[in-house]
């Protein structure tokens, strides 16, 4: 067994401890149990000397690891300082500095305080406005995020290290810190940035275009009103208008494709695409979601690069177990981390059989560009499960609308940032640049506008997590058979 391939089962392993810790409450002694097991089968090699029990009992050692790491993470969380105020009914003053920038609403605004080593969420009033990085008095009663039938803020909260919410406190701005480090310094320089984008893009623009801009480029869709926000979900595109790493993936995988359409080399192809996702995730602010499906979009264009499903898969989920490594709460908290990583392995594995199954139907330079249905179609096969397990509506027009939409990605970001950063500087060029933008948004609006129609989406309620499960066996299955039977059609 190579390596390589005993590392993928190692990162394997210890996906599956945290998941088993997830949704099954593992008692310590099973874990230790595992601990055991493993070093007796390593230990076996001296007696036995058969390579595969030691493959095996280090496999059950990162298994234990999995669920130490998961449940490390849940005595932080019980252990935090000031999670234990919430819901006691007092009023606390506290004093921290703003550690992101502010989610501001049309009403309202939402601030991540950092107090020592907790984060809490504050909600106030629209004005005064604040930056990152103000120092500011809180006095207010902390509360444990909300949990109802319909959503977990709870879970929502926690994968990103928050515990507690305060509403509407008393805030007494103290003053504006200077960075104390590069990072806290460069970041500051992208939010003004992005601030200024934001301005260029609302001056230029005006609804709708402006709501479908400000979520694409700058991955803000707040703004949206309820129809605009229903049709992106009738039409499977919502995910265009956030960032996350289906996203990114799929965008960085189609202009990686439309870049080798236009004759670049593989190698090259990857390395501008790579580029154009940081800069992206760059302009969007560093957020930790963006963050994520900037490393999942890397790890793909890194792996694709590499031209082996294997290697590719492995690389995936090196990365997977790494991120995991670091906040195990993502694997069943976080939707677009599960989302990226489904629609990476779906573009690995099931893509070549799609390609294939695409000679018949394209020839010559058509057959190349039938690439973007490829990557479309294989992503929205994998994902699609987790779409209806977690949104309980199935879009059942969205192929087509992502066929239509997505080659154009490429092109509605480069000319979206282009007028926007000439706004900047000078509004009327800004206008005159924003045309051919404002004809692809215009043509993004009237696909959402034709395919949006209620009886295009399908409402889905109490999918269980069994046949999630059921699911994705089968789609694993089909795959895998395919694989096997065409793997010498494919090359």
């Amino acid at each position: 067994m190579s390596p390589s391939k005993i590392l993928f089962f190692l990162c394997l392993s210890f996906i599956a401890g945290i998941a088993l810790e997830s949704f099954i409450k593992i008692p310590q002694i099973f874990v230790w149990g595992f601990f055991i097991l493993g070093v007796l089968l390593i230990l076996s090699f001296i007696f036995l000397d058969k390579n595969k029990f030691v493959v095996l009992g280090f496999c059950l050692l990162f298994l234990a690891l999995g669920i130490l790491r998961f449940q490390i993470s849940e005595f932080n969380i019980a252990n935090d300082k000031l999670a234990k105020l919430n819901n006691n009914g007092l009023v606390v003053v506290l004093t921290g500095v703003i550690s992101d920038e502010p989610d501001v609403r049309d009403t309202s605004q939402k601030l991540n305080v950092k107090i020592g080593s907790s984060t809490i969420l504050v909600t106030t009033s629209r004005y005064p406005e604040y930056e990152y990085l103000d120092k500011i008095n809180l006095t207010g009663k902390l509360e444990a995020p909300e949990v109802t039938d319909t959503f977990n803020y709870k879970n929502y909260l926690m994968k990103d290290g928050i515990y507690s919410v305060m509403g509407f406190p008393k805030i007494e701005a103290l003053s504006h810190l200077a960075p104390r480090s590069l990072n806290e310094a460069g970041y500051g320089k992208v939010l003004f940035l992005k601030q200024k984008l934001a301005e260029s893009i609302s001056q230029i623009s005006l609804p709708p275009h402006r709501f479908i801009l400000e979520g694409i480029i700058l991955g803000n869709n707040k703004n949206m009103t309820p129809v605009l926000r229903d049709q992106l979900s009738n039409t499977g595109l919502r995910f265009l208008t956030a960032i996350s790493g289906v996203h990114v993936v799929i965008v960085s995988a189609i202009l990686a494709g439309l870049l080798m359409f236009f004759g670049l080399r593989r190698n090259y192809a990857g390395l501008l695409s790579l580029f154009f996702v940081w800069l992206y995730i760059a302009l969007t602010g560093f957020t930790a979601s963006g963050i994520r499906a900037g490393i999942m979009g890397s790890i793909f264009i890194i792996s694709g690069a590499l031209g082996r499903q294997n290697t590719s898969s492995r690389i995936i989920v090196l990365a997977a177990s790494i991120m995991l490594l670091q906040n195990p709460l993502l694997l069943i908290y976080d939707i677009g981390f599960q989302l990226s990583f489904m629609a990476s392995l779906g573009i690995i594995y099931l893509k070549p059989l799609i390609s294939y199954l695409m000679k018949f139907l394209f020839k010559g330079s058509m057959y190349e560009l039938s690439d973007i249905i490829s990557v479309t179609f294989t992503a929205q096969i994998f994902t699609l499960p987790l779409m209806i397990f977690n949104f309980g509506s199935i879009p059942l027009m969205s192929p087509v609308t992502n066929i239509l939409i997505l080659p154009v990605m490429p092109a509605i970001l480069a000319s979206g940032f282009l007028f926007s950063l000439v706004g900047i500087v000078s509004n009327l060029l800004g206008q005159i640049l924003y045309i051919p933008c404002w004809i692809l948004i215009s043509y993004f609006l009237k696909v959402m506008e034709i395919f949006s129609a209620p009886w295009m989406s399908k409402t889905v309620t109490n999918v269980s997590w069994i046949l999630l499960f059921a699911f994705y066996i089968a789609i694993g299955f089909f795959t895998w058979f395919f694989n096997k039977k065409h793997s010498q059609d494919f090359l």
